[in-house]
């Protein structure tokens, strides 16, 4: 397949991405990934502010960067002339998605707000990624992941059992979500259109991503009154559900129903657990956690991972090693489902990335394009909106558009 050739269910799809960092830029990569034209739009001074987010770097380039943005079209624009907001409402005549996140009021500020845009394009669906959202009181703030996972409850459940240290998730959690949250969003809305022809704004924020992280801790806040705590690998309503220390490292073991937890008996050669009334159904296990862990770190502690894992796997028990980055990044089933991929990039040749994580058996998603250099297409776009070459050239010479070919 060529590098321009259509594919995936969103052939023909056409996104303006007014994204930056990560929320934005995760919802433009989720939709280019099933296959809709992305056309990225950064500033001239410095592009996206993930370009600067070093180390580390391939050669000249922000490895983040080429992560998040792979799969799209990259104009740069200078959105302070009015010739620069030209440029985009031209865009938004002829696109189907916008996706923006920058703080409430600053696309409204220069003209490129929902109803402005609706007024261009009545079809459009628009995406608003923010902090906390369009309404409420706290719409007016920045979003920033660790900001939002403390607000959602998240940093007061993560973390070490007993251990009152707020600690946040690893991953910037909410700003991911966020994203395929938007991504869900603007393909119902645009669902929507298709039947009826009307666009519609879309909005959702980090606060709210990292609220639908805690389904299972807010269940038992709104039935019991009390808030959950942190309960390191441990689940919040199943036991034993969590990561065991072995001979030679640490596995996780899911025996979380009964039918697994004598299952997970007779393999550990533990019979005399069978009538502890401490242990006898999941609430009681549930009820004396600290002591189930007590008791059972000692029997895995008698052999290896790689022994345990054999075992549990020949009686159908849930159990798995703890992979870091190299190994869950080297691993078979990562290769088996082209979750590893090379894509080209205009100065570094092929570069690593990750793949795309939803299969189609009709429509292939692909991950075929590097991130894009600054202004990488600007020239390729305006032409596609209806520019000369000479109006292109004389825009570049008053700063409003900047190219590289």
């Amino acid at each position: 397949m060529t590098q321009d050739a259509a594919f995936g269910p969103l052939q023909g799809v056409k996104v303006l991405e007014l994204g930056h960092v990560m929320a934005g830029p995760v919802c433009g990569m989720m939709l280019a990934d099933m296959g809709a034209e992305v056309i990225k739009l950064e500033k001239i001074a410095g592009g996206d502010d993930s370009r600067r987010m070093v180390p580390p770097r391939i050669k000249d380039e922000s490895a983040a960067f080429l992560m998040l943005n792979r799969n799209k079209r990259g104009i740069a624009v200078d959105l302070k002339s009015p010739q620069g907001i030209e440029i985009v409402k031209r865009l938004i005549e002829r696109t189907d998605i916008l996706i923006e996140n920058f703080r409430l009021g600053t696309m409204e500020r220069i003209g490129l707000g929902y109803e402005d845009a609706q007024k261009l394009n009545p079809g459009l669906v628009y995406c608003s990624l923010s902090g906390f959202g369009r309404t409420g009181p706290y719409a007016a703030r920045g979003g920033f992941d660790l900001v939002a996972q403390g607000m959602s409850g998240l940093m007061s459940i993560t973390g070490n059992r007993h251990d009152e240290t707020p600690v946040k998730v690893g991953p910037p959690v909410t700003d991911i979500t966020a994203g395929i949250l938007g991504a869900m969003g603007v393909l119902a809305a645009y669902t929507y259109r298709l039947k009826t022809g009307q666009g519609q704004l879309v909005d959702t924020s980090l606060f709210e991503a990292g609220l639908v992280q805690s389904y299972f801790h807010s269940a038992i806040y709104l039935a019991t009154g009390r808030s959950p705590v942190p309960t390191g690998s441990a689940h919040i309503m199943s036991a034993p559900y969590q990561a065991f220390p072995t001979a030679d490292s640490w596995i996780t073991v899911g025996a979380a129903n009964q039918a697994n937890w004598l299952r997970l008996i007779e393999v550990i050669e533990a019979p005399e657990l069978i009538d502890d009334p401490r242990f006898k159904e999941n609430a009681d296990r549930m009820d004396h956690l600290d002591e189930l862990t007590e008791v059972l770190q000692p029997y895995f502690r008698r052999r290896t991972s790689a022994d345990w894992l054999s075992q549990f796997e020949k009686a159908g028990l849930p159990a798995g090693p703890i992979y870091n980055m190299k190994e869950v990044l080297e691993n078979e089933q990562t290769r088996a489902r082209n979750m590893l991929t090379e894509v080209p990039h205009q100065t570094l040749g092929n570069t690593k990335t990750l793949g795309a994580p939803v299969k189609f058996s009709s429509t292939p998603a692909e991950v075929r394009r590097g991130a894009p250099v600054l202004g990488q297409h600007s020239r390729e776009v305006l032409v596609e909106i209806g520019f000369s070459l000479d109006e292109i050239e004389q825009m570049e010479k008053e700063g409003t558009v900047s190219s590289k070919q």
